[in-house]
């Protein structure tokens, strides 16, 4: 008997998808990274990109909308920090899994 998936699993894993696809940048995950240990400042995360402010928000804001991090206002500045750390053991894991690559594997190019 082969299993099918159920209603709430699809679900479940769209919305899984949709926060992996949130991820799926490299500033989106250099951004994450930063704020590993304290909230800062959108003018800070600009400053160790090769990206402008608008374009640093712009990812900024994918990540709220997924849930990733959140924000706050302090007078002009927007200050953001992780909204959800455990996503770091993960990256963690791909890392693991990178430095386990052989050369011809599929990701290792």
């Amino acid at each position: 008997m082969n299993p099918k998936m159920t209603q709430t699993q699809q679900t479940r894993l769209n919305a899984r998808a949709g926060l992996l696809k949130a991820l799926a940048h490299p500033t989106r995950l250099w951004l994450v990274e930063q704020l590993e240990h304290q909230e800062r400042c959108v003018c800070e995360l600009t400053d160790g990109v090769d990206a402008d402010i608008s374009t640093v928000s712009k990812h900024l804001s994918q990540l709220k909308k997924a849930g990733i991090v959140t924000s706050r206002r302090e007078g002009k500045q927007i200050y953001y920090r992780l909204e959800t750390p455990c996503l770091l053991s993960m990256l963690s894991c791909i890392e693991t899994a990178l430095d386990t690559q052989t050369p011809d594997s599929c990701c290792g190019k």
